[in-house]
């Protein structure tokens, strides 16, 4: 009996291992960003001579704030260009999905750091705010229910937008780099994914319910919207 007590004890210690460590990502203490000043071609190779594959716009559609990139990596070619390895938004000037990153000159640009990071967890439907590398605050949100799932992956927030009291998600929405793989089209938008509020949309927080948006307290998206820039990375797990 003693022999199968512990048995379970352990089982149930490391299951709250593997979840501390689920829930405790290791999130870096600054991401480099760029801002863009012109529209700059995207390549998958640091190289004049490759394939366009996308051209980035020098300022976001819905507000015209600035595009600012999160950089992956840097290097300098054989004629001394620098170039950039950048995660994409949205999707492509086809219409279609982008690939996770590319590379731009890094001419026009200008290179800053941002110490804020998002993590939304859609298994426990809560998006938790690091700084600095470190877990600043955690709050519940409503997820993409299971027809109109919240795609996983590594974002960035595109835009900060103040909408009208009247809109739905108002009072503020943070537009990202990411889209709905089931809605090419949500609403007369992109099929954006946005982290918003909830005005005129309503919901249970906690709950997987809404459209692949991550719907927040008004409180909870007022106080983000005050801190968090575009360019900011987000994880999605």
């Amino acid at each position: 009996m003693k022999s199968a007590v512990a048995t379970v004890a352990c089982l149930l210690l490391a299951a709250n291992f593997a979840q501390a460590a689920r829930a405790a990502p290791r999130i870096a203490p600054h991401q480099e960003t760029v801002a863009l000043f012109s529209a700059h071609g995207v390549r998958d190779r640091p190289n004049v001579h490759d394939k366009l594959i996308d051209t980035v716009s020098p300022t976001r559609p819905i507000t015209g704030e600035r595009t600012v990139l999160p950089v992956l990596a840097q290097t300098t070619d054989n004629h001394g260009r620098s170039w950039l390895r950048v995660r994409l938004p949205g999707r492509t000037l086809r219409g279609q999905p982008p690939p996770p990153a590319g590379w731009i000159r890094a001419s026009n640009t200008v290179i800053s750091t941002t110490a804020w990071h998002l993590v939304v967890d859609l298994i426990a439907r809560r998006v938790d705010v690091y700084f600095k590398g470190r877990l600043l605050r955690s709050y519940p949100a409503i997820v993409g229910k299971s027809s109109t799932p919240t795609p996983t992956g590594e974002y960035f927030i595109e835009e900060d937008v103040q909408l009208p009291s009247w809109s739905a998600g108002a009072p503020f929405a943070l537009a990202t780099s990411d889209r709905s793989n089931v809605l090419q089209q949500f609403d007369g938008g992109p099929g954006q994914i946005a982290l918003h509020g909830l005005d005129n949309v309503g919901g249970q927080l906690g709950t997987a319910e809404s459209h692949g948006c991550i719907r927040l307290a008004d409180s909870t998206i007022t106080w983000l919207a005050a801190r968090i820039n575009p360019g900011v990375p987000l994880t999605i797990t």
